[in-house]
């Protein structure tokens, strides 16, 4: 039976389930001023609008709205090693969002034809804020998006991923994907066109030390009550002691769980962690 004559009952179910992907062809881009190359509103042939979120690439923000935002852009800056660039930061925030803005347009481009999204309809939220669902993204041609983005210098290699359409598992798209991002590198694509080599080392360190004081800080906001591993954003699960950013994506990567013991999945969830983070959890409704 086809996605689009499923009952509605059954379709919300398939949303918050997140399971196997479903492959939706005859896909239009609706442009938006706020989208970005990794993240834009769709139209499904049956006339539903859906904002998707790209397994795998994360472009530069340019849409810079809060201090979460301007905290990830600087984030980006250091993974490229683009921190130093110009005078003074203002300059290296221009070139990163003129960057972010380079690859909404090249997107656009990209997807200018009908296209193809390969989704099980997991939650793609980074913030509570926004709806958003993950997806694999084939443009007219059939190359994959995120591997496109990557390998031109206009995304890293970050995120969360999952086994692919043609079934190659998680670990081997992501490593597909970092291998596009050495590639690039070494082309000087993109981004890496103004990398400063020698730097780049430090200001990666100093995210990490960055992250690790974040991650203490946000141990004083921990939540109020209770979460669902199953539909919690990126934030939502950092908020929990024990878990910073890589540890929440990979959360959100191994969905669904039915048990807390299913946590064990997890890469970087032993049983000691589990211990420490399971009263934070609920499961069910």
């Amino acid at each position: 039976m086809s996605l689009f004559k499923l009952p509605l009952l059954l379709l919300c179910f398939s949303l918050l389930q997140a399971g196997e992907l479903t492959s939706i062809e005859g896909v239009k881009l609706i442009p938006t001023p706020w989208a970005d190359g990794d993240s834009f509103r769709v139209q499904f042939p049956d006339g539903s609008e859906h904002t998707l979120r790209l397994y795998g690439a994360d472009c530069f923000e340019w849409h810079l709205t809060d201090e979460s935002d301007a905290r990830r852009l600087r984030a980006q800056r250091r993974y490229f090693g683009i921190s130093a660039f110009g005078n003074d930061s203002a300059d290296s925030i221009k070139l990163a969002k003129s960057i972010g803005e380079a690859s909404a347009l090249q997107t656009f481009e990209w997807l200018s034809k009908p296209f193809t999204v390969h989704t099980g309809f997991a939650d793609g939220r980074g913030s509570a804020q926004y709806k958003r669902i993950y997806a694999f993204v084939s443009t007219s041609e059939g190359q994959d998006l995120a591997t496109l983005l990557v390998a031109n210098g206009l995304a890293r290699a970050y995120g969360v991923v999952r086994s692919t359409p043609d079934g190659q598992n998680h670990e081997d798209y992501r490593e597909q994907l970092k291998d596009a991002e050495l590639i690039a590198a070494r082309k000087s694509k993109g981004a890496w066109a103004y990398t400063d080599w020698e730097s780049l080392p430090a200001e990666r360190r100093e995210q990490r030390q960055e992250d690790l004081e974040e991650k203490i800080a946000l141990g004083t906001q921990i939540p109020t009550s209770a979460i669902n591993p199953n539909t919690a954003s990126r934030d939502e699960l950092m908020r929990i002691p024990g878990i910073g950013e890589v540890t929440a994506l990979a959360i959100i990567e191994s969905r669904p769980y039915q048990k807390a013991d299913d946590l064990l999945q997890v890469s970087g969830i032993g049983p000691k962690t589990l211990e420490k983070i399971s009263p934070w959890f609920k499961f069910g409704e």
